[in-house]
């Protein structure tokens, strides 16, 4: 269960896979440091020569998205014969095995898929007889700062080689997806993100990927809210597909939601901290070591736990939000590690341990 604000999304989001300038210091003035220098000067002109060549379209027989080709030097190839790799949404090319990639010089060339994870929303499609020239954008060594500087490349609605910019407006969203399930550590911006520019790379000024765009917001009243996947999550994800052809997505098989004041009052706890263990799955990774609620208490519009524990940390970090614990199973954990779960039950603070599951596939996807 997530926060109102986020749970709205999920009848509003639009999925897309359907349709270095110099700055001169004042006399006096100290020099700048290369993020504030960043901040103040983007040569969005620049920006894009300069990554365009990368960005590419990805036609599916149900549809278009965009993408961009990716560095997989350090992933091991066991499932493709090529060495070109193009990363995108895993709903642009949704069920497909083979799709159509058009390049930045227009020519088309025919790619196989070969990994994707739902969860994550990320796919990988190899081309085994890319352009001559063609070079892989780089990958942000860490997730980008809120009010960076941001720029979106790819198709919106079918218009080719579009650039639109902004600012990173949020970090470490959840978002939710048609699907049912939620995608966390989701980079919001205000970048313009239409259909057609799904799986198109979100880039900073010195033209690294710091999101690869997943879904906009069609509402009224809501301007330029768009998401992409961040790149701890490609990081994490991608090499895994261009490897396996799969990836391994980490789960506890827990339903919480975040100790609100009425949680906190209606089980008597002396704080709002923490998630609240909502249900338990009957079988999963944590049915011998979490109790979820005993009954669920209507309050105002709102249902609220009864009884159950509440999870206040994960290996010693601790929990603000549902955001901060699927972030944290997604980018640090992988199936079969130990986690440790510190836990109040009944009044009291213990330490559980949970041996991390393998999540089952999504229905539908």
């Amino acid at each position: 269960m997530q926060r109102t604000t986020t749970a709205v999304l999920v009848t509003v989001l639009l999925v897309a896979g359907s349709v270095g300038g110099v700055m001169a210091l004042a006399p006096g003035a100290a020099p700048v440091g290369d993020t504030e220098r960043q901040q103040s000067a983007c040569d969005y002109q620049s920006l894009f020569d300069e990554t365009i060549g990368s960005v590419v379209s990805v036609r599916t027989s149900s549809g278009q998205g965009s993408g961009f080709v990716y560095d997989a030097a350090n992933a091991t190839d066991t499932n493709a014969t090529g060495d070109t790799y193009v990363v995108t949404n895993a709903h642009v090319v949704s069920g497909a095995s083979e799709v159509e990639v058009e390049f930045d010089d227009g020519e088309f060339q025919s790619g196989s898929v070969v990994g994707r994870s739902a969860y994550a929303d990320l796919a990988v499609v190899n081309v085994s007889d890319a352009p001559a020239g063609t070079t892989a954008l780089s990958l942000a060594d860490a997730d980008p700062q809120r009010g960076e500087r941001v720029a979106a490349l790819g198709n919106p609605l079918g218009l080719e080689e579009t650039i639109t910019h902004g600012i990173v407006s949020g970090l470490n969203r959840t978002l939710p997806t048609q699907l049912g399930f939620e995608i966390p550590n989701v980079v919001q911006t205000d970048a313009p993100i239409s259909p057609g520019n799904s799986g198109g790379p979100l880039v900073n000024c010195d033209g690294e990927v710091v999101g690869v765009n997943t879904a906009g917001i069609a509402q009224q009243g809501a301007e330029n809210i768009g998401f992409a996947v961040s790149p701890s999550v490609v990081e994490r994800v991608v090499p895994e597909l261009v490897a396996d052809g799969e990836f391994d997505y980490p789960f506890l098989g827990v339903r919480t939601t975040p100790v609100s004041p009425a949680i906190a009052d209606a089980n008597d706890l002396n704080r709002t901290a923490g998630l609240a263990v909502v249900s338990v799955l009957e079988d999963g990774p944590s049915a011998d070591a979490l109790q979820g609620a005993t009954e669920i208490e209507t309050v105002g519009d709102r249902s609220v736990p009864l009884g159950g524990d509440v999870i206040l940390a994960i290996d010693g970090q601790q929990l603000r939000s549902g955001e901060t614990l699927g972030t944290y199973l997604l980018t640090e954990t992988q199936p079969g590690d130990t986690v440790d779960l510190t836990v109040l039950r009944d009044g009291e603070v213990r330490r559980v341990e949970v041996t991390v599951g393998e999540r089952p596939g999504p229905m539908g996807a």
